[in-house]
């Protein structure tokens, strides 16, 4: 048992591709103290588990660096987090862009040399299979034939010189990574050509010295250069949502203090301070209205454009916007304990989580590149014992080469390392654009297969509240008569139905009489005197012990609608009925239309009546009821719909939603919920929308599917690459595959796999 348990959410620098991480997370493993180490290559993290009491990250940091990676923790930074780090920031940022900037500066070097290689290539080509091209001229030739070994020597040892560590630490500690491919293979190439170019007159009668591979360690180099930094390049903007909603934060707070308003930094504001907010602003942090009235713009956290109307007692998110009217508010949360705080760590930690999916390719390339290095030795074996017999000894060994630096140079595992994370990383990311936070990506994973999505009824579909539905005077007395009179007696209730009541008579613009002699009636309603008359208000039972004969169609219809009906009376008269319920959202019934456009089965779980249930599974087309589930009970009917084959969402908002969320296949919790609701769910959607839920699920079909996509095309490249580089299609097309074009599609093939992923950023959900 680890007695000091921790887990840290650490940078990791010096990572190249998949194999990389898989190194990381092996060294990390067997560190004595680790409990458990997951490395993301494409969010660039390492998540450990380990006893802060045996080792530290300075102690981790030290094993991994002999390997030529580095690890930090970034939490220890405070450049955008008011008081506490609660992701990766400002340093790490400026780490990448430099390094950015340093590839871009190799680039730039390095692709003029291509360009020459390339010329030189294509000219010594045409000669020999064109008529019309001529021989290069002898001092032509002669330049070029002092020109390309030192251009290749620089690419090589200064360009190159990442991939040459990396042969070095395979050399000293036996871990091979692309690197390591890459700086065998140009090495390879290297040594060769200047062997051939420095002893040429004395190997010529044993091998050809005709032709040397510099143009091979140059482009191999520029070209993977390049798909480097277009990879880099790209990678940043898959963590523009990150971005985005850091830079949403206020920079400044104005405070009361000692009477005075005085205007500080954000990471001066302390819980319990007031602070001013005037119209415009952007509300510094979170906190409760004690003073004004306004419309909060919350868009940039649930997505949703129309602005919120808060009042004194109402609580307010840090980074939305204040857009009329002054506040003063009470700070109750800072740093880390901002719902935006919350939000950018949720976010983070599900891009560097890895889908199910992404387990196949993490297998794969923990063996790819040491099979590939066996492989690669194995092929150059059989071109000089087995080729040698087909063909001269002096030409079985440059075609064996070129076989061999080819292999290692289209073999290199970056594609198939970036497929899965990047296209994670843009999903979650556009995801909490739209004010939808997914925990991690099995839920991503798993949400893209269910095919049977199952709602709570309060909060999900209805709004939670009751509002007053239907008004019907039984009397000489008006509609509006009827609800004064009620909502008069109703004022002195805390009754739920009576606030609905008052609410819907306030809204309505009346001003409330003053009721005298007021008294509540235990399970049956309330009485008092209103200018002198006395008035009631209750239910059937009320009006049975009054004697007062009341239409019971109405009552009937009303509860067979899931409403409550309440009944004002005076003396032996009945005035009026008015019905209260919990009303359905505006947007229920379109999104259960946009459900089943998708292909998903609807059910209402619920414990209300049957009848209740039907009636407002009916307005919104919801396909299934089930209805009259005692709360501990709601886990057991997700099993049932399980067992009959369906993948299950469930969709809640409460705590007797917990358990049934744990239980589906996906919980989705509503963003207006309880914590305990969206602490159990994999996906919360922000503000309560439950037309969120169509969009979340198109998201993770179309995240899923690009996953699907990228991991095709990155083993396509390795299954169609490696053979043709191997030689099989030149016994009998003569084609071999040159290194220059393995490294141009190598590079290609991870570009190509992040600008795939980057699409998603414009997918209309």
């Amino acid at each position: 048992m680890l007695k000091n348990n921790t887990t840290k959410s650490l940078a990791v620098t010096g990572m190249h591709c998949a194999s990389c991480a898989n190194i990381i997370t092996r060294k990390l493993q067997k560190i004595p103290g680790v409990a458990s180490a997951e490395v993301n290559y494409g969010a660039e993290k390492a998540y450990v588990s380990f006893d802060e009491g045996a080792v530290s990250i300075a102690d981790m940091n030290a094993q991994v660096q002999q390997l030529g990676y580095a690890l930090e923790d970034t939490s220890i930074h405070t450049g955008h987090d008011m008081s506490a780090g609660f992701s990766s920031d400002e340093l790490q940022q400026k780490k990448k862009v430099e390094e950015l900037n340093k590839l871009r500066e190799h680039v730039l070097i390095v692709l003029p040399f291509v360009a020459v290689s390339i010329f030189v290539m294509a000219w010594e080509v045409g000669a020999e299979q064109l008529a019309f091209v001529p021989m290069m001229p002898v001092a032509v030739a002669d330049f070029f034939h002092h020109l390309l070994p030192l251009l290749a020597a620089y690419s090589l040892f200064v360009i190159g010189l990442p991939f040459l560590q990396g042969v070095v630490r395979f050399l000293k500690h036996g871990v091979a990574n692309m690197d390591t491919l890459i700086g065998i293979g140009t090495l390879v190439a290297f040594l060769y050509s200047f062997i051939v170019s420095a002893f040429e007159s004395s190997l010529s009668p044993y091998i050809s010295t005709e032709h040397s591979y510099y143009d091979v360690t140059i482009v191999v180099i520029g070209f993977i250069t390049l798909g480097k930094y277009l990879e880099a390049r790209s990678k940043q903007k898959t963590g523009e949502a990150i971005k985005k909603l850091l830079g949403l934060q206020a920079k400044q707070a104005t405070v009361l203090r000692d009477g005075k308003e005085i205007e500080v930094a954000i990471e001066e504001v302390v819980v319990g301070d007031i602070l001013i907010i005037k119209p415009g602003q952007k509300i510094p942090t979170d906190g409760e209205i004690i003073s004004g009235t306004s419309a909060i713009d919350e868009s940039m956290i649930t997505g949703e454009s129309l602005p919120v109307d808060k009042r004194v007692g109402d609580t307010v998110i840090g980074a939305t916007i204040n857009k009329q009217g002054s506040l003063q508010v009470r700070a109750t949360q800072v740093g880390s304990g901002t719902v935006l705080a919350q939000i950018v760590t949720m976010v983070e930690q599900a891009q560097g989580s890895k889908a199910p999916i992404e387990r196949l390719a993490d297998q794969i390339s923990a063996v790819f590149v040491p099979v590939v290095l066996v492989f690669a030795v194995g092929v150059l074996a059989i071109w000089l014992a087995v080729g040698s017999q087909f063909m001269p000894f002096s030409q079985a060994l440059p075609l064996g080469l070129v076989s061999f630096v080819g292999i290692l140079v289209i073999a290199c595992p970056c594609a198939m390392g970036l497929a899965t994370p990047m296209a994670v990383i843009v999903g979650v990311g556009k995801a909490a654009q739209n004010g939808i936070l997914i925990k991690n990506a099995e839920n991503l994973e798993k949400l893209q297969a269910v095919n049977f999505i199952v709602l709570d009824k309060t909060g999900t579909i209805t709004r939670g509240e009751p509002q007053v539905t239907d008004i019907l005077s039984a009397s000489d007395v008006t509609d509006k008569e009827v609800l004064g009179i009620l909502a008069s007696l109703e004022q002195h209730s805390e009754h739920p139905l009576a606030q609905a009541v008052v609410g819907r008579a306030k809204l309505d613009g009346m001003e409330l009489k003053k009721a005298t002699e007021f008294s509540a009636l235990e399970g049956k309603g309330l009485r008092g005197i209103i200018l002198g008359r006395q008035y009631f208000a209750g239910n059937l039972r009320l009006a049975a012990d009054l004697h007062i004969k009341v239409d019971t169609t109405i009552t009937e219809q009303f509860a067979e609608e899931g409403k409550t009906p309440v009944i004002l009376m005076r003396e032996q008269q009945v005035l009026g009925y008015v019905a209260i319920a919990d009303t359905i959202k505006a947007e229920a019934p379109a999104t259960i239309a946009r459900l089943h456009e998708l292909g998903m089965q609807v059910a209402l779980l619920t414990g209300d009546a049957k009848k209740t249930a039907e009636y407002i599974a009916k307005q919104v087309g919801i396909d299934r009821v089930i209805a009259e589930v005692l709360p501990g009970d709601k886990a057991e009917q997700i099993k049932l719909l399980q067992s009959e084959g369906y993948r299950v969402a469930m969709v809640g908002d409460g705590i007797n939603d917990a358990p049934a969320l744990v239980t589906a296949d996906v919980g989705i919790a509503m963003g207006t919920g309880t914590d305990v609701a969206i602490e159990s769910a994999g996906v919360t959607l922000l503000g309560g929308k439950i037309d969120k839920l169509p969009k979340v699920i198109r998201l993770a079909r179309a995240t899923m599917r690009t996953v699907k996509q990228n991991l095709f095309w990155a083993f396509f490249y390795n299954v169609v690459g490696i053979p043709i580089a191997a030689g099989v299609l030149y016994p009998t097309f003569g084609i071999l595959l040159n290194p220059a074009i393995a490294g141009a599609a190598m590079a290609f093939s991870s570009v190509s796999v992040v600008l795939n992923a980057l699409r998603l950023k414009r997918a209309n959900l």
